[in-house]
């Protein structure tokens, strides 16, 4: 039995995919459950969040967006049995792959799978969905009638972020990178208040987030990435595609929320002032920070099973490409972390 792990290279620049060969798992113990693997969808590894962890190894698991079959549970498991449905997101410090056919889970990474989903939604939208839910419930406190600005809307990401947030009742404003991107966000319905489109570098989007306000302003931002420093100072992919962090806070409106997943955010005192005028707030969106406070558990699963039902419910659907088999999973791993696509790449075993 194999699974795909990772490995570092010793300037921590570049890493590794390898298949490496697994033993047979032992007994499951206490709250543990062991979970034949249906699906595993793929995304970037944060190898800089690893090493601020401390977590070194010789070989990291790869793939943790599951969805199984219970096949044994330990003594002291009591949400499953033999034969569930399950989904969930493997921790940072799990000892299994996701992307191994037989692996062992703590029964509170996992919620049960609605039958009508399909294992690859399943797996293809657990993890996206719950960073939407982070970003537009607890970090922005979003409500019916409000306006919300979510860029790149045509990602994985984006499109679970806006179908939830027309779900609430939002007023929807996205940007687009490429003509390709903007034809995918005119097709939602309900549709896109305003597909702004940046794929030229022309487009102002504070001005036409303003426009489309009245001059108000948006109430939430969920970014993704911003541009720090001046022109000459930037990556010119950067400099074409993302706004600069002065445009997040110009277009912002009063009492707004501005999302960012942007973690080396550095605003200035004149940035720091603007916002203070407008009584707005600033969070980050760390994937993992469900995953890194126990005290929060609770909480997390209810997420976990909120996703479930709202997908089972057709709210909203994951932007999935065609599934793979588990030997294509290497080479897909490898444009996964350089961000090479746009859909969701997930392993269908």
């Amino acid at each position: 039995m194999k699974g795909l792990y990772f490995q570092q290279s010793s300037t921590d620049e570049e890493i590794t995919f390898v298949f490496q060969e697994r033993e047979n798992l032992p007994v499951t113990e206490d709250n543990f459950v062991k979970l034949q693997v249906k699906a595993c969808a793929l995304s970037q590894i944060n190898t800089k969040l690893l090493a601020e962890m401390k977590m070194k190894k010789d070989l990291f698991p790869v793939g943790r967006e599951i969805a199984g079959i219970v096949l044994d549970v330990g003594s002291k498991v009591s949400f499953f049995q033999p034969d569930d449905e399950v989904v969930g997101i493997l921790p940072l410090d799990s000892e299994d792959p996701g992307l191994c056919e037989v692996i062992r889970v703590h029964e509170h990474y996992l919620v049960h799978k609605p039958e009508k989903v399909t294992w690859t939604e399943a797996a293809g939208s657990i993890r996206d969905g719950v960073r939407a839910y982070t970003a537009l419930h607890y970090l922005s406190h979003l409500s019916p009638g409000k306006s919300v600005l979510i860029m790149d809307g045509a990602s994985a990401f984006g499109t679970i972020a806006i179908q939830l947030a027309h779900h609430r009742g939002a007023k929807v404003i996205s940007t687009a990178c490429s003509l390709e991107d903007k034809q995918c966000l005119e097709r939602f319905r309900p549709p896109i208040a305003r597909v702004i489109d940046v794929s030229n570098g022309k487009v102002h989007v504070a001005e036409s987030c303003l426009e489309e306000t009245g001059g108000l302003g948006v109430d939430i931002v969920l970014d993704a990435g911003v541009r720090l420093y001046s022109k000459d100072d930037e990556p010119a992919v950067k400099l074409q595609l993302l706004p600069h962090k002065h445009d997040i806070i110009t277009l912002l409106g009063v009492g707004g929320h501005w999302v960012t997943t942007e973690e080396d955010l550095q605003l200035d005192p004149p940035d720091s002032h603007c916002l203070f005028l407008k009584g707005a707030t600033l969070a980050f969106l760390n994937d993992e920070v469900w995953n890194l406070s126990n005290v929060q558990q609770g909480k997390y699963l209810c997420i976990l099973k909120d996703v479930m039902e709202k997908l089972s419910t057709g709210v909203f659907r994951p932007h999935l490409d065609e599934p793979i088999p588990l030997y294509e999973a290497k080479v897909s791993m490898e444009a996964v972390q350089k961000n090479q696509g746009r859909k969701k790449q997930v392993v269908q075993f």
